[in-house]
């Protein structure tokens, strides 16, 4: 009796999440990719360019990445880090770290990131974004998703596109609305910014209750939308978001494409980037710094860096899985 009982009861879970998954087939997604593990290494490349945003950091190649342990990989986790074990000389190029970009790309498409911890304190900058495929930057656009600094708590998410781009200040977001130009060429590249509500959005305060999803929606009728899901959302369902209640339910970030930002004139295919940037031109300007708790700890960013490998032990990201979906009878 016990065993046929629990079995009718795991039948309807599953019918549950299967159902709640299709309540509402307009605006279902087809799962074309999922990374998990060890996917991440064969569908990244590892970048060792000089940091675009001016870090005390060294980007350095899969192959070091492995052999230094700033890269590992199991079945169900994929870790990047930065070294947390030696000074750096100054001559170097700055603190190890690792920097990785998609090998494919995509247009209209449904993002969902599984995380359980993200890159925290001084001097960090971690950022999970999206950029033009074909380029040059900024021509097609960029998806800022996750992005702080320091010991910032709540995630700000971005676009930075050419000109001729810009965001109402009032909109359908839970969000506030901190810049509304998206045009790079103004504002010192700040962007249009969103910051999120929630403190446990980014850094130690999402670490500490044990991450959850970051959801971003590119559509080029819609435009640009982010959801944070906590690990407690009643979006959730068996521990994964349903992605229909989470499409219809009001975004922290939302960024309409319709009157003041041309889709097509402004975006095109998306390749994913993942990185984790030291001080730089936000984290380590000299506003920001000394504006922080950081700054008793030294007298410039790039100094701490250098000389404090301790205070990068939480500096890594832990990601469950990254799904991507796109929209019925759509490819990549």
């Amino acid at each position: 009796m016990y065993s046929t009982r629990c079995a009718i009861l795991l039948a309807f879970a599953s019918l549950m999440v299967v159902n709640a998954q299709s309540l509402f087939p307009s605006l279902t997604y087809n799962l074309i990719v999922s990374h998990i593990g060890y996917d991440f290494l064969g569908n990244f490349s590892w970048e060792t360019a000089d940091d675009p945003t001016n870090g005390r950091v060294n980007y350095v190649d899969k192959a070091t990445a492995l052999k230094d342990n700033l890269t590992f990989v199991s079945d169900h986790k994929f870790i990047m880090r930065a070294d947390d074990t030696k000074k750096v000389t100054k001559s170097a190029r700055g603190r190890d770290s690792v920097r990785i970009h998609s090998l494919d790309a995509y247009d209209d498409a449904l993002f969902v990131l599984d995380i359980f911890h993200m890159p925290e304190g001084c001097a960090t900058w971690p950022a999970w974004w999206t950029l033009s495929e074909e380029g040059p930057w900024p021509y097609g656009g960029e998806i800022d998703i996750i992005e702080g600094v320091n010991l910032g708590q709540g995630n700000l998410a971005s676009l930075h596109t050419t000109p001729n781009c810009t965001m109402p200040k009032a909109r359908s977001q839970r969000g506030f609305t901190k810049s509304t130009s998206c045009d790079t060429s103004v504002n010192s590249n700040q962007g249009c910014g969103v910051s999120f509500p929630d403190q446990d959005s980014y850094g130690a305060s999402f670490n500490a209750v044990g991450g959850g999803f970051y959801i971003m929606e590119k559509s080029s009728t819609k435009g640009v939308s982010v959801w944070f899901i906590a690990r407690d959302s009643l979006l959730l369902l068996g521990g994964e978001p349903v992605l229909d209640l989470v499409l219809l339910s009001t975004p922290d970030a939302y960024f309409p494409t319709v009157d003041n930002c041309d889709y097509s004139k402004h975006f095109n295919a998306h390749s994913i980037v993942f990185d984790l940037t030291l001080c730089g031109d936000w984290a380590g300007s000299e506003s920001v710094w000394n504006a922080s708790t950081c700054a008793a700890k030294a007298s410039t960013c790039n100094s701490f860096v250098d000389n404090n490998p301790s205070e990068f032990t939480e500096a890594y990201w832990e990601i469950n899985s990254l799904k991507i979906y796109t929209p019925h009878g759509l490819l990549r």
